[in-house]
């Protein structure tokens, strides 16, 4: 038993130091492996079967009009940062300095005020017909 134990106390830390990387890496590294001329692919993992089943290939999400998109904002509570944000990550803001009078919902951008922004979008956000979503 002696015996045993004095073997493992002496191997054991040798066979940690053959696994640790003393050689300095080579200035080189070699190419990644290739399949001809083509690099390897990797793989992802496979779903299970019972993943398969009962999961549904989602529909592929339908672009929303300009006007939908306003609609939605609509929902949200009328005079908050968050109504306005939701027109702005439409149009973005680009302020000048003296706009001219908004002709379109697309104009509205160009206000500095944040008030004044957010009623020119309502103005035009409430024109529009309800469409169906």
């Amino acid at each position: 038993m002696r015996k045993m134990i004095l073997a493992l106390a002496i191997l054991y830390p040798a066979a940690a130091f053959a696994q640790g990387s003393t050689a300095p890496a080579p200035a080189n590294p070699a190419p990644p492996p290739t399949i001809g001329g083509k690099p390897l692919v990797q793989v992802g993992p496979k779903k299970s079967a019972a993943g398969k089943k009962s999961e549904k290939p989602a529909a592929p999400a339908k672009p929303q009009s300009v006007a939908q998109k306003l609609q939605a904002c609509q929902d949200i509570d009328d005079g908050t940062k968050d109504r306005l944000a939701c027109y702005d990550g439409i149009f973005a803001p680009q302020p000048k300095p003296k706009p001219p009078a908004a002709k379109g919902v697309n104009d509205c951008r160009f206000l500095k005020e944040e008030d004044e922004r957010l009623t020119c979008y309502n103005s035009f956000a409430d024109k529009i017909p309800k469409l169906p979503r």
